[in-house]
């Protein structure tokens, strides 16, 4: 696999944990009560759509197609997330829990990713924004959660 391969195939990585992602702050918007909460979840799932179309077009760039759909992984953490509200008394931390655990492991990754390969100054760019929208959405449920 050459260079612009391996860093498309990991842009593709991060836009499927975007769709991910996004449908996970959806369900979260519609298992909780809180004005708030919701506003929050929906506020970034629309975050998550806008970096998936940007990642689409930073992948498209290096001449591959971007993947079209969430992963099986995403989708057995949402099945969780039903799950999990269905049998908690609390949706709103259980959500906030799911909320944190995903924010985590996206920061990981773009730090991993960014860490790892020598990017592009535009795809550095773009990736180092997102991990920073990213890292600031998990400071504010984290803070979120412990007020609730």
């Amino acid at each position: 696999m050459n260079y612009t391969e391996e860093v498309a195939n990991k842009l593709n990585e991060l836009l499927e944990k975007n769709y991910d992602a996004e449908a996970g702050y959806k369900l979260a918007k519609e298992k909780v009560d809180s004005k708030r909460l919701k506003g929050f979840f929906e506020n970034q799932a629309q975050e998550r759509y806008d970096f998936g179309h940007e990642l689409k077009n930073e992948i498209r760039s290096y001449g591959v197609s971007p993947d079209k759909g969430t992963s099986v992984k995403g989708d057995a953490h949402r099945a969780w997330m039903n799950i999990k509200s269905t049998f908690t008394s609390d949706n709103e931390e259980s959500m906030l829990e799911e909320a944190i655990r995903g924010e985590k492991a996206a920061v990981e990754e773009y730090n991993t990713i960014i860490a790892d390969m020598t990017l592009p100054p535009s795809t550095n760019s773009l990736l180092t924004k997102h991990r920073d929208n990213v890292q600031t959405a998990l400071n504010k449920v984290s803070a979120m959660e412990s007020i609730a």
